[in-house]
């Protein structure tokens, strides 16, 4: 039935029991896989006076060891994953992984979700709902425990 499954991560443990769940339904219904974590650098970037290289730098190289260690879970689970690091200058995470699920023709997104409710969710908003909220695709939504 899902032949391209996209897999948003950011590293957390929530994300984790949504790669784990994408994988065995991979798995089970022998489909291609694209792990992807999205960079948001934009609030680095409201000041002029910091120098943000060196932590955008040290941010590219975490988001890389997040979708290779990602990659490797696939690899373990017996499921051939591809993997990038993708950034949302301007754009909001949520917008970026919509976009990618397109231009990639995943015909589904499997995404961590806290579920956060009432003052939580509004001062932190959620990727998962934005991505929920814009997406054509099928989405399945993986609750954090």
């Amino acid at each position: 039935m899902y032949r391209r499954i996209l897999i948003p991560t950011d590293g957390s443990a929530c994300s984790q029991l949504a790669l784990e769940h994408a994988l065995g339904l991979a798995k089970e219904q022998q489909a291609e896989v694209r792990i992807v974590h999205v960079l948001d650098l934009q609030p680095l970037y409201t000041s002029e006076a910091l120098d943000v290289e060196p932590i955008v730098d040290a941010w590219r190289r975490s988001a890389e060891a997040v979708v290779t260690e990602a990659a490797a879970a696939a690899a373990r689970s017996g499921v051939h994953a591809e993997h990038a690091v993708l950034e949302a200058l301007g754009h909001r995470v949520a917008d970026v992984i919509v976009d990618e699920s397109k231009r990639w023709q995943a015909d589904l997104i499997v995404i961590g979700t806290h579920g956060r409710r009432g003052l939580h969710h509004v001062l932190l908003g959620s990727v998962a709902e934005g991505v929920v909220r814009t997406t054509t695709v099928p989405v399945l939504l993986i609750r954090g425990r």
